[in-house]
């Protein structure tokens, strides 16, 4: 039998490079931890997420009585614009007749497509940040949303999307989309936990 290194023999040496190579290997597994988003981190995404939500751009949309408000100081909308059954005004004054599918410039009036007023049991108005938590996760009130639903509406849905796009000198909200987006993502990850 070939010897290296001294008398030990060559079997021997790659038997144990084998084992040493296997242990560095565990060694090394158990060192790597796949960092799993905790409760509190997903309380604290949404605390950041409420900061959006809790903007003029959307409370001003999410009434929870049947009167839209407007600009940054949410007065309420003006010509007495009311909800109307399907979210999309009176039978004598649509959210169309003014809103177009994009933001009129000219008359400094808002617009995307399908512009409307959600279900009024979407409305935020007044609610603490884990009311509001809860209220986007219930089925009953957020239109049978899961939580992947929920983000994917919150980053795709253009009537969403045009509050970070508002035109005039209407104030976007306090996070940039990116951020809402990751902090959506880090909700949803540690399981859409809720403030108390």
């Amino acid at each position: 039998m070939p010897r290296l290194q001294g008398n030990i023999p060559r079997g021997l040496l790659l038997g144990a490079g084998l084992v040493t190579t296997a242990f560095v290997a565990l060694l090394h597994a158990s060192m790597v931890t796949v960092a799993q988003p905790s409760p509190e981190s997903g309380v604290a995404a949404f605390q950041r997420i409420a900061t959006v939500l809790g903007s003029p751009r959307c409370l001003n949309c999410h009434p929870r009585e049947d009167r839209p408000r407007q600009g940054d100081d949410r007065h309420v909308h003006l010509m007495n614009v009311q909800r109307g059954e399907d979210g999309k005004g009176l039978a004598a004054m649509r959210c169309t007749g003014c809103h177009q599918e994009h933001n009129n410039e000219a008359a400094g009036v808002p617009g995307a497509p399908k512009w409307r007023l959600p279900p009024r049991t979407m409305g935020w108005t007044g609610l603490s940040v884990g009311e509001l938590c809860r209220t986007l996760l219930d089925p009953t009130k957020n239109g049978g949303r899961s939580v992947a639903d929920l983000v994917k509406h919150m980053t795709t849905d253009p009537l969403v999307l045009w509050a970070w796009r508002p035109g005039g000198d209407r104030t976007p909200p306090p996070l940039s989309a990116e951020e809402m987006n990751s902090a959506l993502e880090a909700w949803a990850g540690a399981g859409a936990p809720c403030p108390h």
